[in-house]
């Protein structure tokens, strides 16, 4: 991937289009990192851009088209609605602007396909989220583990079980819909600490439940209202990596009792337990034989949240060297989840086609915080 047009010295220029709820996640770290620069904010609504820019001290906001042409913009971080992610990352490719979108990275493979062939002839780099994988609770895990720490990774169990979000989200009817469900709203963060740990996904095998058609929202001003359940509510899945090693995952918004970021993964001498997939720190738990108890591990690194995965991207478009949270990686994540939902409908083992070469470790002293550019 080429560094385009802006291969020079100085923070790299940051467009964000976008601005919902999500994007304060995102601007409380974009705009305190020295190594980039917001320019401007966009949005349809062009009040909620202004109201955020002004929120954050970002010196310009408008239409989506102001932030894909303006000059300085070298990055598009893309946090526009799900169904929109592939139509805009593919305007930004584009007007010549790498791209960082949050996920998923498309609902569908074919899109998400042409997105990517897109990217490659124009020299873009595509990056998407999550990069909780980045920070210090995965990175800290990853290097236990990469250093002989439970002898040679065998297998995983990963379980996310709430009763579903309808109790406490004011609208949560699209959670429900194609392209979301436990599989495809919380799937990415646990699917991709697997990748990273065992390398790309060869097949699945999975079996799926709907408990209720129809749901109740609980709060807000819909409450009361019904919604129609459109996909499975309960997953279970297993795999199977391109090493021989497999897993066992749960995701369900069928479960009365709350089991989130539960992720161990068994070697031949002892069980590592990470730390939430969805959040960038908390400690590791190491079981080896013959222990009693736990020994718990603080993570070490950094762990300041999401941009994280943007601002590694930009330093490495400087730099000229891969990036770590890229779209290939979520591809092949959304490539593993489409064929688990196949699995659920045929009854069968789904083979995974695509391949994602491995994330190179983040080093325990990068800092986002320093000015290096």
């Amino acid at each position: 991937m080429s560094g385009g047009a802006f291969a020079h010295r100085g923070p790299v220029g940051v467009g964000v289009i976008g601005a919902g709820n999500i994007s304060k996640q995102y601007l409380d770290n974009l705009t305190v990192f020295p190594d980039l620069k917001v320019h401007i904010i966009a949005d349809l609504f062009e009040e909620a851009a202004e109201a955020r820019a002004k929120e954050y001290g970002i010196p310009e906001w408008g239409g989506v088209d102001a932030a894909l042409n303006h000059p300085d913009v070298e990055i598009i971080v893309n946090l526009t609605i799900p169904a929109a992610h592939v139509e805009v990352a593919t305007a930004a490719v584009n007007a010549g602007k790498h791209v960082w979108t949050e996920k998923p990275f498309s609902l569908d493979r074919e899109s998400g396909l042409g997105l990517l062939k897109t990217a490659d002839a124009a020299g873009i780099r595509l990056g998407t989220a999550p990069d909780t994988f980045l920070g210090a609770g995965l990175q800290t895990a990853r290097r236990l583990i990469e250093r002989g720490d439970i002898g040679t990774p065998l297998t995983a169990m990963t379980t996310f079980q709430t009763p579903g979000p309808e109790s406490w989200h004011p609208n949560p009817a699209f959670l429900f819909q194609h392209g979301a469900g436990p599989l495809f709203d919380m799937g990415p963060y646990y699917l991709t600490a697997l990748v990273q740990t065992f390398g790309s996904v060869r097949k699945v095998a999975a079996v799926g439940s709907k408990a209720k058609g129809v749901r109740v929202i609980g709060s807000g001003p819909k409450a009361g209202e019904e919604f129609t359940v459109d996909v499975p509510t309960h997953v279970s899945a297993m795999a199977q990596f391109e090493g021989g090693q497999s897993s066992h995952s749960v995701f369900s918004f069928e479960s009365p009792r709350l089991r989130m970021g539960f992720v161990e993964i068994t070697g031949t001498d002892a069980t590592i337990s990470l730390p939430d997939p969805n959040n960038f720190d908390g400690d590791i738990k190491l079981w080896r034989t013959g222990d009693e108890d736990w020994t718990v591990i603080p993570a070490t690194g950094p762990a300041n949240g999401r941009g994280m995965g943007v601002l590694d991207m930009a330093r490495s478009i400087r730099a000229g060297v891969p990036h770590r949270a890229t779209g290939n990686l979520a591809y092949h994540v959304l490539d593993t989840m489409v064929s688990i939902s196949e699995s659920v409908e045929s009854g069968t083992f789904v083979d995974v086609e695509s391949s994602v070469p491995a994330s190179a470790a983040l080093p325990e002293d990068w800092n986002p915080t320093a000015l290096t550019l």
